[in-house]
Parts: C-alpha cells; sequence; structure tokens
C-alpha cells in the first residue's frame, strides 16, 4: 500500500480539512518535519497544536496569524561559542505553517517547560448559524400592510 487515504481522517474533523493535504503531500509540506508537533481536537470547536521546542525561549519563536495562516517560526540568538562534544537538540531556525478553514481564530498560546500550545477556536458567524423563523397566522400583504402602517 503505497497511497495513504485521508477520507476517513476529513470526516472526524472539523476545520482541519486542508492539514491533511500538507501532512501527507511532501511537494506541499515539504520533507522537512522540524519541530515535531500534535494537532488535536478537543471538541467539536476547539483545537490545539503542540509543538516541542527544546532550546528555545519564548521571546525566540514569533506567532502570526492572518487569515486562514497560522505561522510560527523559531531563530536561535546568537551565543557564545561553545564546544559541543555532541549535540542532539537542535537549535536550527525553522518556520511552520498551518493552513487553517474559514472561522478558525487563534484563541491563546503558551510556551511552558519547552512545549508551545496554541489553541484555536472555529466560530461560526451569525450569519451562518441556524435561526428559527417564527411563523404568523396572517396573510403576507396583511404583515406587508402592517409594517407599512
Amino acid at each position: 500500500m503505497r497511497t495513504f487515504h485521508t477520507s476517513p481522517l476529513r470526516r472526524s474533523t472539523v476545520g482541519f480539512d486542508r492539514i491533511f493535504d500538507m501532512a501527507y503531500d511532501p511537494h506541499a509540506a515539504g520533507d522537512d518535519r522540524y519541530p515535531p508537533c500534535n494537532v488535536e481536537r478537543l471538541s467539536n470547536d476547539r483545537y490545539r497544536i503542540s509543538m516541542a521546542l527544546a532550546g528555545f525561549s519564548a521571546g525566540e519563536i514569533a506567532i502570526t496569524a492572518e487569515q486562514n495562516l497560522l505561522t510560527i517560526e523559531g531563530r536561535k540568538t546568537e551565543e557564545a561559542q561553545r564546544d559541543f562534544l555532541y549535540r542532539g537538540i537542535s537549535s536550527r531556525p525553522f518556520t511552520r505553517r498551518f493552513n487553517l478553514a474559514d472561522h478558525v481564530r487563534v484563541e491563546t498560546a503558551s510556551f511552558v517547560n519547552g512545549l508551545l500550545e496554541v489553541l484555536l477556536i472555529r466560530e461560526k458567524p451569525q450569519a451562518v448559524k441556524p435561526r428559527r423563523i417564527p411563523i404568523d397566522d396572517r396573510s403576507l400583504v396583511q404583515q406587508f400592510e402592517s409594517r407599512a402602517a
């Protein structure tokens, strides 16, 4: 089996349909998966992106939210020259982009113990939400005449 079908995953998510396209299409997302991250659904309209950023501080990370695009960038500040025998914690600069569905906004972000967490909320505008229409027992002509008077 060489292909991965995302149709079962698309049915179980709300707001992140395009992320599956990016996650499994190497040409769209690039082969670089650094830094590692999780995208999880907390409820029907709440999501969390968790990103492991060991070695970074909060001041070295920038989060930008534009229309339908969340960008997380990190760049280490220059340190004094250090002599590493082995360097297993990466400190290279990175940029991760997440395409967001319509009406998804970034609520908050926190950075604790090397783990960046970004909370996303999907809000339907009033025009999209279903509304109940009252039924009047008068004819439309009578309703129009009463409004005109």
